[in-house]
């Protein structure tokens, strides 16, 4: 359930803006992205499990944040983050 050295590597290596970045917004809302991705798919069957339930909503809260502060910044970034990362937005 938690995000291995080798898939956070690649989420990385895909969404980094130059070599090394670990902490542009873009980074972290993929990665964030992924992890409420994992999260939702295990309450799907441990509908309570509310330890992970509330885990899965800081994480949203986190991302959404995020994506809000992108969005202020630099808009055509945060059109082609939420594009590639097929959130609704």
């Amino acid at each position: 359930m938690a995000l291995t050295k080798d898939s956070k590597k690649a989420i990385v290596e895909k969404f980094a803006r130059f070599a090394g970045d670990t902490g542009s917004p873009e980074v972290q809302v993929a990665i964030l992205t992924h992890e409420i991705n994992e999260l939702n798919e295990h309450l799907q069957t441990h509908i309570h499990d509310f330890h992970s339930k509330r885990g899965l909503f800081m994480k949203i809260g986190r991302r959404r944040n995020l994506l809000k502060y992108l969005k202020s910044q630099d808009a055509q970034r945060y059109t082609a983050l939420i594009n590639e990362l097929g959130l609704r937005r």
